[in-house]
């Protein structure tokens, strides 16, 4: 490292790399997003509620096909609840209605209750709105 401050030539190309890579990073990312239809196509699972279909660190690949069909009961979803930033992988249990103002019903798998508790004050189903994507399937 020290030897790159030495030659200015050799430091900038390091530089130039490494945002090259930064770029790339981010175009790949950015590319996924557009291809999933999604805001963030790769989650990571945070918890335990999901066992055993998902283990705390799986990562989930996403996307928002609901343009041809819709979400539908027995489907793993991710959303977030109104002012949280925290990505949620829950299956939906529940649904009523039909086309975007159908409203759903998530619990996860190693869960109890519903997620009637985890929404929102006010908040007691998901609408289309909340959903960041569907867990692809394997």
């Amino acid at each position: 490292m020290l030897s790159a401050l030495g030659n200015p030539r050799q430091a900038a190309a390091q530089l130039m790399n490494f945002g090259l890579i930064l770029s790339t990073a981010f175009m790949m990312w950015k590319g996924l997003s557009v291809i999933s239809d999604s805001p963030s196509p790769i989650v990571v699972v945070l918890s335990g509620s999901m066992e055993p279909a998902f283990q705390r660190g799986d990562l989930l690949l996403l996307w928002n096909r609901n343009l041809f069909t819709e979400t539908s009961v027995g489907e793993v979803v991710v959303y977030n609840v109104r002012d949280k930033d925290i990505p949620i992988v829950h299956r939906v249990i529940s649904k009523f209605g039909t086309g975007p103002t159908a409203k759903l019903l998530t619990k996860g798998d190693n869960n109890d209750s519903d997620d009637t508790k985890l929404y929102a004050p006010g908040q007691n189903y998901l609408v289309r709105e909340d959903i960041i994507g569907c867990v692809a399937p394997t």
